[in-house]
């Protein structure tokens, strides 16, 4: 979201921000009109002139409004803005007896961050699992509440690269000690039903880009010649809804934590650290009320011949019923253009979808 800063240090809003608080205003309208029954109420006329003052309000008078509050103080301007928009708008609402935004679809995130094999400038190298980590958010609580860490040894290049142990920062003998990767998922599985997730719970996977689910865990079901498990076909990609959320570009793991005031807390690359920081982004967002909920869907292929089953744990289902299983290329495009209709940055927004297709198509 672009501002003018004037001489005097004061932000003015530019033309953009005014059509972006016209597109909220009518939004508002329409939100009215379908709780109301065609009648406006006025909650959202009151909305919209607060929204055109934090508009107008500089960085400065932000933080010490949100101080005030005893809100959270970091961030850019914009998601001070974001944030101080919706302690009005959940205010208001539930002064108004309308129902407020920022309840959670599901009861817990599962953020998952793999590392995989790696060779330096091999776009083609066969990447297998290496780290399996999974981080448990509870919605509610907005807290980490459990953690899964296990390493995983390699079969097709058993091998670590110079290049992948520099990077990832594990060692041969960490892997050499570490189980194959299916006793590993299923590992992680009887976790998962530790805490009834798809029983009692609802839950949705987290990952930072399309590549965990879409690419390495796809390749790694391949590889050890196992059915993709059903909770990874769908998930939520923390890029897409960040931005999408705050108004902003496509940023990547530490961009988002610096545009949040977060610093990055331990090694980058390491998966269980690089989940960790995934949950304080996730985590902001529910509190800046922001609904997580999955924008991105992997279209698997049957399983060939000699694929095995884990057994029962493979059906954990999030508690959507919805599967994509058997959707059509041309059905794709048609969610796509669909899509279009509700985005002007359909490109930048769908690029990854479009990439991780094109490459099961191939």
């Amino acid at each position: 979201m672009s501002t003018v800063e004037d001489s005097d240090g004061a932000n003015t809003a530019s033309g953009e921000k005014d059509a972006e608080s016209s597109k909220v205003h009518k939004v508002h309208k329409m939100r009215a009109k379908q709780d109301h029954g065609g009648e406006i109420d006025p909650v959202y006329k009151k909305l919209s002139a607060i929204n055109g003052e934090i508009n107008r309000m500089s960085s400065k008078e932000l933080r010490d409004k949100l101080a005030e509050l005893k809100l959270d103080v970091r961030g850019s301007k914009d998601i001070l803005q974001k944030r101080l928009k919706m302690h009005y708008k959940q205010r208001k609402l539930m002064k108004a007896k309308v129902k407020p935004p920022g309840n959670s679809t599901y009861d817990y995130l599962i953020i998952i961050d793999f590392e995989a094999t790696c060779q330096e400038n091999n776009l083609n190298y066969n990447h297998e699992i290496i780290e399996f980590p999974a981080v448990l958010v509870d919605c509610h609580t907005r807290e980490i509440v459990d953690e899964f860490h296990e390493f995983c040894k390699p079969i097709i290049n058993p091998r670590l690269t110079e290049f992948c142990c520099g990077l990832t920062g594990i060692t041969q003998d960490v892997v050499d000690k570490a189980d194959e990767f299916p006793a590993v998922l299923e590992r992680m599985e009887s976790w998962m039903s530790s805490h009834y997730l798809g029983v009692d719970h609802t839950f949705a996977v987290v990952t930072d880009g399309p590549w965990d689910m879409s690419r390495f865990l796809q390749m790694q079901c391949n590889f050890s010649k196992i059915h993709f498990p059903h909770w990874g076909k769908k998930w939520i990609n923390i890029r897409k809804a960040y931005s999408s959320y705050y108004s902003c570009k496509r940023m990547n793991l530490e961009e988002m934590l610096i545009n949040l005031g977060l610093k990055f807390q331990g090694t980058q690359h390491c998966g269980l650290h690089d989940s960790r920081n995934i949950a304080r982004i996730a985590i902001q967002l529910l509190n800046d009320g922001c609904d997580l909920v999955k924008n991105e869907f992997l279209h698997v292929a049957p399983p060939s011949p000699g694929t095995k089953s884990l057994g029962h744990l493979s059906n954990i289902s999030s508690g959507d019923t919805s599967d994509h299983q058997n959707r059509t290329k041309e059905e794709i495009v048609k969610k796509l253009e669909d899509m279009k209709l509700e985005s002007k940055n359909f490109v930048e927004e769908n690029q990854d979808l479009l990439e991780y297709h094109r490459l099961q198509s191939t």
